[in-house]
């Protein structure tokens, strides 16, 4: 199973679009199963301390754990810039997650990480910051972590996701991704 989280619990977020178009470039190039993350459908997650409880964890994070990441061996993950990093909601689904078999969860699996920004930098810091996290779980991350910037040339009067451009960046991460062994 490869699986890609989109970074961003805002509702229609436009991390998202981007992350939908990978999913379906991905399953076209792969057989094995895909399947795609919304942060935003967290959103009945509360962020309280029974987050960190072995026992008291939210149904909703030990689902995620249990059905999709613990089964998935590659992941592709896409981050929206929050304030030169990424978004805190990718960092407490990590955390939360890490509490209850971390090792079945993350080590050894290898990781892809986009950046998707309206500014010029296309999130790199926040790539970095998250491929060290991701490397302290154990995660192998690959060296081209894919910064897309401005992000609405890339995006038609309908807010959503066009062009051969973006298409061939993509593509080049899926074929990155599907060859890390």
């Amino acid at each position: 199973m490869i699986t890609i989280l989109s970074g961003s619990n805002r509702n229609d977020n436009h991390t998202l679009k981007f992350a939908q178009l990978a999913k379906q470039l991905l399953q076209k190039s792969t057989k094995e199963e895909v399947v795609l993350v919304d942060m935003a459908a967290l959103a009945s997650w509360s962020v309280t301390g029974d987050m960190y409880g072995n026992s008291s964890q939210p149904q909703v994070i030990k689902q995620l754990q249990d059905e999709i990441i613990i089964p998935s061996q590659k992941f592709w993950f896409f981050v929206p810039e929050y304030n030169g990093s990424y978004p805190g909601i990718v960092k407490l689904v990590l955390d939360a997650i890490s509490v209850r078999d971390s090792k079945e969860s993350f080590q050894n699996k290898k990781a892809i990480v986009t950046g998707v920004a309206s500014g010029r930098a296309g999130n790199l810091r926040g790539m970095d910051h998250l491929a060290d996290v991701l490397n302290h779980l154990g995660m192998f991350v690959h060296p081209n972590k894919l910064p897309i910037s401005s992000i609405y040339k890339y995006m038609d009067d309908n807010k959503m996701v066009v062009g051969e451009e973006i298409k061939e960046l993509l593509q080049k991460q899926i074929s990155q991704l599907l060859n890390f062994n």
